[in-house]
């Protein structure tokens, strides 16, 4: 199935898309204090230290504050990683999902700043939910099935 899809006429704007957007993505999420272990991204996915931006969050607490914000992610550990494989100093993000909804790079400010907000606020379960709603209302300005 990949080989079909990747053999569509539109496929190189859209892969090319992906990259934009992991681009753009990366430079905001750095605005925020994140630190990009490869100090940005040239393809779909980017490694995240959180360490910098809070010392005492875990890529584990980050990924489930995430999914509680309705933003999917996944723990990574980090190069020399301090923290167990099961636990973590940072997060892998990728951007084929978001770009195959249709957003583009004006969306990925919004998205770093809503990773942030969730994780500043990760502890006050309703600045958490307010997180959720707002990831909500922008997905739904970009729904998956037309």
């Amino acid at each position: 199935m990949a080989f079909k899809e990747a053999m569509h006429p539109t496929f190189p704007a859209y892969a090319h898309q992906i990259v934009k957007n992991a681009s753009a993505l990366a430079e905001a999420l750095a605005k925020h204090g994140f630190r990009l272990v490869s100090g940005g991204t040239d393809n779909h996915l980017m490694v995240v230290d959180l360490t910098p931006f809070d010392a005492d969050l875990t890529g584990k607490e980050a990924q489930a504050v995430l999914d509680e914000a309705g933003i999917t992610l996944n723990k990574n550990t980090i190069p020399n990683d301090p923290r167990s494989p099961f636990v973590t100093s940072g997060v892998r993000i990728g951007t084929p999902a978001v770009t195959t909804q249709g957003m583009k790079e004006a969306e990925m400010p919004e998205i770093a700043r809503l990773i942030a907000e969730a994780l500043r606020k990760r502890k006050d379960a309703a600045a958490v939910a307010g997180v959720k709603a707002e990831v909500a209302a922008l997905c739904s300005r970009f729904p998956v099935y037309a």
